[in-house]
């Protein structure tokens, strides 16, 4: 069921991207929707080297398409990485979730990862509009602060804590911290990276399904980032 849930995610993401960075490639953007939903079912055969057997082929299939489709040789390679962008982007690091879901404690260490990605959120904003005065990336985001990030890991900090006493006995003090601020800081760095995109794509949001709140990668944009990380920490770290 969460796999399921997660495949639609994908699939609109990945339609997304492509509405965003190769907007006249409809055949291909339905075709890397489809492909890229299915890669999220792979961790379900048993081994995880299937993942990167599905990486591999899929590399294979849009090159070959690609090249048998092109419309102007100039930009041929920019298309050509934007589409293999698109399935590492999306399909291949949410799929950790699902890799995630599956280790001991799965369902806990998913609400631990939501708990560190929305509270991040809600303390970064807050801590922003009332003390932020220096920026942190103008480039990319011009509205984002150093003390509104700052105040972000702390309230994932605070999350974690939060996890700990609640639902999830077995995290440790070490693990709610390091997680809390590894995860946390990369949570953001999944926000100004999709900024990053919409701003060389020349779009304000990657999409309208959420009205109001633009794109499903608007709103997953943290949790990209944060999935593999969180994933390898408790495959890795974790002591449970």
């Amino acid at each position: 069921m969460f796999a399921c849930l997660l495949a639609v995610f994908v699939f609109i993401g990945i339609h997304e991207f492509y509405r965003m960075a190769l907007p006249d490639r409809s055949v291909e953007a339905w075709s890397a929707a489809t492909c890229g939903t299915a890669l999220i079912f792979t961790p379900f055969l048993g081994d995880h080297h299937h993942a990167l057997a599905g990486v591999a082929i899929l590399f294979l299939a849009f090159a070959l398409l690609f090249l048998f489709r092109i419309r102007n040789v100039a930009d041929a390679a920019r298309e050509i990485a934007y589409a293999m962008l698109a399935f590492l982007y999306i399909p291949f690091l949410l799929m950790h979730l699902v890799m995630l879901r599956q280790t001991a404690y799965g369902i806990q260490w998913l609400l631990v990862l939501m708990l560190i990605v929305m509270t991040n959120d809600s303390a970064a904003y807050y801590t922003g509009s009332a003390f932020g005065k220096r920026r942190l990336y103008p480039l990319v985001s011009p509205k984002k602060s150093i003390e509104g990030s700052l105040g972000g890991v702390a309230g994932s900090i605070g999350g974690t804590l939060i996890a700990k006493f609640v639902f999830f006995h077995q995290l440790s003090f070490r693990d709610a911290l390091l997680t809390a601020v590894f995860i946390g800081i990369l949570g953001q760095a999944g926000d100004l990276f999709e900024s990053l995109l919409k701003r060389s794509f020349g779009v304000k949001d990657s999409g309208t399904v959420i009205p109001g709140h633009g794109g499903v990668l608007d709103r997953l944009d943290s949790i990209i980032f944060a999935a593999p990380a969180m994933y390898y920490y408790v495959i890795y770290f974790f002591k449970g």
